[in-house]
């Protein structure tokens, strides 16, 4: 919890006691349901909270924004980004059941109002999103590909709509296709190794 305030020192109460709640909630859930490694449960905060808010070092979600998580695991990056931005609307998508209900109890023990879940693949999902999330679950034109036609025109943020994904390591044969991404380096924001290769891509569409 420590490491979230360093970064984000201006939390509400509301959104601190969400952020601490949530280690007991993934232990407890993922003894019976096991969608995080015991490693990475142990450093919950910095290798899943921490990396997912690196989005939010990025953009500034408005209220009202529709965000799209796609394969959202065991709700990363959805769930800290929507604790983070109480005002804009979250859906997180998954094709694995079993990881959406360890997803849906975590919300339901969070009281997140403002997420809704679906046991889908992308493709399947109708509506438009001012952006869509996603932590590495594919490479690059794999992802556009599954995600067409799911942008919404109407621009509400300074960043243009599009796909914030979080990546790690060297992107330039992946991204040589696409000359209007942006990245930005998440050692920039946190000083922790484990940021060393790690990586938010911006790519409008």
């Amino acid at each position: 919890m420590d490491l979230i305030l360093k970064y984000f020192p201006h939390l509400t109460n509301e959104q601190m006691d969400k952020f601490r709640a949530l280690e007991t909630l993934y232990q407890d859930w993922n003894l019976k349901i096991n969608v995080v490694s015991r490693k990475d449960i142990d450093e919950l905060y910095l290798r899943h909270v921490l990396h997912s808010l690196g989005i939010a070092k990025v953009a500034q979600f408005k209220r009202g924004s529709r965000i799209l998580d796609v394969g959202t695991g065991g709700g990363f990056p959805g769930i800290p980004l929507a604790i983070m931005f109480p005002e804009s609307e979250f859906h997180l998508v998954d094709s694995i059941g079993k990881k959406l209900k360890v997803v849906n109890e975590v919300v339901d023990g969070l009281g997140l109002t403002n997420v809704k879940t679906t046991h889908s693949r992308v493709e399947d999902i109708a509506g438009k999103y001012d952006f869509i999330v996603s932590r590495a679950v594919a490479a690059m034109p794999t992802f556009v590909h599954w995600i067409e036609g799911k942008i919404a025109k109407h621009q509400n943020h300074e960043l243009k709509n599009g796909i914030l994904y979080l990546k790690g390591g060297d992107l330039t044969e992946e991204l040589k296709g696409y000359k209007t991404t942006s990245i930005y380096n998440l050692s920039d924001y946190f000083s922790e190794d484990f940021f060393e290769t790690k990586k938010v891509v911006h790519l409008p569409l």
